[in-house]
């Protein structure tokens, strides 16, 4: 079965959340900081999981502008300049589906982080 793809994308600027309705009927928000600290360029998940680099100092950080790509994908531009990743509809769906998770590992290493300063 194919990824359910985004039929509307919206970000709810005083929220700082991303909404996106995919064709399944599923709705998501994702926040800025859950969109930048996962973002898919290599300046962020490396070229490989060993290389990623946690992203700390995120959490005031907001979404410009959503640029398409193609029908496959948009390019997020944040307010911090990071504007390099193509966040692809499989990626979009996949980051939905395991946001929880995702995010709970998230904080882990950012507590681990600062427990080692």
């Amino acid at each position: 079965m194919a990824t359910p793809v985004p039929v509307e994308i919206n970000y709810l600027q005083e929220q700082k959340l991303l909404k996106i309705n995919f064709n399944n009927n599923t709705e998501c928000m994702l926040s800025a900081e859950f969109l930048r600290v996962y973002s898919p360029s290599a300046e962020v998940q490396g070229h490989h999981p060993s290389e990623a680099v946690l992203q700390i100092g995120k959490e005031n950080v907001e979404i410009q502008a959503i640029e398409p790509v193609g029908n496959y994908a948009v390019k997020l531009i944040f307010s911090d300049g990071h504007d390099t990743g193509l966040y692809t509809w499989d990626y979009l769906y996949e980051l939905a589906s395991n946001y929880d998770i995702l995010w709970q590992d998230y904080q882990i290493k950012l507590k681990q982080h600062f427990e080692k300063k």
